[in-house]
This record gives structure tokens, C-alpha cells and sequence, in this order.
């Protein structure tokens, strides 16, 4: 029985709660988001979150635009729902990220089934980049978990025990913006002070021992206003 976090975006309350008895009846945890914007907001507080079913009818924000926003936070499975039903609008809700596509009213039986096999689907994949003999590989940068080496092209880089499990925290999860405050408190195991700019240091020492041009970096990205990351 599954324990992952599930995120649900429809502006009708009705759906939301219907939705969340047969997720839970399933042991899965549920987050709620009435629009787009709530979504997003969620999303970036909960890197946990591991798929999103989205409504694309919505006010403020429709799902279409909350899409393509949540493609940028982090790499997951999104199932949209919506009661139109012509074959544009499910090409069009799918070529802007979404895995898979569900017209209104739905089987949530049906629903539940299709998150299960998203959710495999998505582990599957990822499976190997996060544990192959203790090797993790982002382009031609290769890091090793047992031993801490850190390998660059032709060269290896020493790092820190610190900057080292920064860079495994993000590598391991691939396309997921960490802010500062979430990497310090898994990394130092201590709580986060907002004056602290220690997280900040580390990852302008990590990007110059693995970057060519610490100022355009290749591996650790910056997302303003959010975090850092790894693209996928």
C-alpha cells in the first residue's frame, strides 16, 4: 500500500474530497490545492510531493499554464482532468507535460488505478539514476556514494563531507528545487536560521570545483526566488 503524496488541484470542493477518500482508502497522503496558484505554492514547500492530479477548467490560473509552471519545479507525474472532451484539448493538456488525461465525471476506481501506474511507471524510470552500485551519473559528472569520489570528465574534485552530501541531495532527486532552507536542514540536521548564508557558500565552492564556468553552471541551477536544483 502506498504512502507517497499525492497533490489535488480542482476549484470544486466536491471533487477535491471525493478524490481524497479513494487516495486515502488507499493509503496514500493527500494535499489539496483550490487553484493553480495554491498548487504552486504547495509544491514549492513540498518536495515530498510525488504526483499531481490537476483540473484544467480553473479561475485565476488554468491547469494548462499550472502545468507547464510545475514542469519547472520538479519532474513527476501529472494526471489533468477536464470536462471537455474533444481530442484538442487532451493533445494540447498532454504536449504541455501532462502523462496522462481524464474526462469529467470520472471512475475514481478508474482514477486511483491510473495513479498507481503512473506512480510505478515514474519509479521505474528513475530508479537506476538514483541507485546503480552506488553510482550516481548527471551528464559526464559521476559520483560516487561509496567511496565520495567525485569525478569530472577526465578529473576528479574533492569536496567536503558538506558540499558532498549537498550535491548527492540533489542529484539524487533530479529536477526537485530544494530551497536553502530545506537543503541546511537535511544536510546540517539542524534547524535554519534565515540570516544563514552557509548553504549559499557551499554551493558557490561546489560549482568551482565541478563547474568549467561557475558562472553558467552546467549541474547545480539556480532558481530565483526558489532554490537549487539539478535538471533531469
Amino acid at each position: 500500500m502506498g504512502k507517497e503524496i499525492i497533490l489535488v488541484v480542482d476549484d470544486e470542493e466536491e471533487i477535491r474530497n471525493l478524490i481524497e477518500i479513494y487516495l486515502v482508502n488507499e493509503g496514500y497522503k493527500v494535499c489539496k490545492a483550490s487553484n493553480g496558484l495554491e498548487a504552486l505554492q504547495i509544491l514549492k514547500n513540498n518536495e515530498d510531493i510525488e504526483l499531481v492530479i490537476l483540473d484544467i477548467m480553473m479561475p485565476e490560473m488554468d491547469g494548462i499554464d499550472t502545468c507547464i509552471k510545475m514542469r519547472k519545479i520538479k519532474n513527476m507525474p501529472i494526471i489533468m482532468l477536464s470536462a471537455k472532451s474533444e481530442d484538442l484539448d487532451k493533445i494540447l493538456g498532454l504536449t504541455t507535460g501532462a502523462d496522462d488525461y481524464m474526462t469529467k465525471p470520472f471512475n475514481p476506481l478508474e482514477l486511483v488505478a491510473r495513479v498507481k501506474s503512473q506512480l510505478r511507471r515514474y519509479k521505474r524510470l528513475n530508479l537506476p539514476e538514483k541507485a546503480k552500485n552506488g553510482i550516481i551519473e548527471v551528464d559526464d559528472l559521476v559520483i560516487n556514494t561509496k567511496t565520495h569520489e567525485i569525478k569530472v570528465g577526465d578529473r576528479y574534485a574533492k569536496l567536503t563531507p558538506r558540499e558532498f552530501e549537498i550535491l548527492k541531495l540533489l542529484a539524487l532527486n533530479r529536477g526537485v528545487v530544494f530551497s536553502i532552507e530545506k537543503i541546511y536542514e537535511k544536510v546540517w540536521k539542524e534547524d535554519f536560521f534565515e540570516s544563514d548564508n552557509t548553504v549559499m557558500v557551499h554551493i558557490r565552492k561546489i560549482r568551482e570545483k565541478i563547474e568549467e564556468n561557475p558562472r553558467k553552471p552546467r549541474f547545480i541551477k539556480t532558481v530565483w526566488g526558489v532554490g537549487y536544483k539539478i535538471e533531469n
